[in-house]
């Protein structure tokens, strides 16, 4: 147990980590939502209904969509540009990696989707939660016309709202200014121990972890 519990350490801190914040979300989401629906003098719900709710869905999905958008672009652009001096980067001078060779397979399009799975699984996520993050967002904005009596959005039109987008790139544009923020300051600061970082006894000009 002590070995699982030391080589998965990073992954199981993270889960519970995540569980711990879902939990608070779910906590305090409800008592907000409950909130919103007395000032209407609407009937609270429970957990169960509010789990189900357009205003849970669209916030849980939102936030995941922003951040496997931010992986998948990460993952890709990383692959394809530099930056010279950054952990997070290759080397601009020697980017090839040893290692890097696809498997003897004998299809060329296995060898081309196993050799682009990671960014292709991350951005099948990012599509995934951008869908339900549009069924969550549609319910709630029609939940919430039903409380003011207005008319209900069709799926499509809603895509043209503009609360819709606000929603989604509020979120991207904070993904995409953190990573360039990591990748920028890992030029010149360090963690010692972290893959993230380059090694503390190395030059700011040296490029890759």
């Amino acid at each position: 147990m002590k070995k699982l519990l030391r080589d998965n350490g990073l992954t199981i801190v993270l889960m519970v980590c995540f569980l711990i914040s879902l939990i608070g979300m779910i906590v305090a989401g409800l008592g907000s939502y409950n909130s919103e629906l007395a000032e209407h003098s609407a009937q609270g719900v429970g957990l169960a209904a509010y789990l189900r709710s357009g205003q849970f869905v669209s916030a849980l999905f939102e936030n995941w969509e922003s951040e496997f958008l931010q992986m998948a672009a990460y993952v890709v652009f990383t692959a394809m540009l530099f930056q010279r001096g950054s952990a997070e980067s290759r080397d601009p001078d020697d980017p090839e990696r040893p290692d890097d060779k696809l498997p003897p397979w004998p299809s060329r399009t296995a060898r081309w989707f196993y050799g682009r799975s990671l960014g292709l699984a991350l951005a099948g996520l990012f599509v995934l939660s951008f869908l339900a993050h549009w069924h969550g967002s549609l319910a709630a904005a029609n939940e919430d016309a039903r409380l003011h009596g207005t008319p209900a959005h069709s799926a499509l039109a809603y895509l043209g709202e503009a609360e819709f987008w606000f929603e989604s790139f509020q979120n991207w544009q904070s993904e995409f200014l953190s990573t360039a923020v990591l990748v920028v300051l890992s030029i010149w600061l360090r963690h010692r121990g972290s893959p993230e970082s380059k090694p503390v006894a190395s030059s700011d000009s040296e490029t890759g972890a």
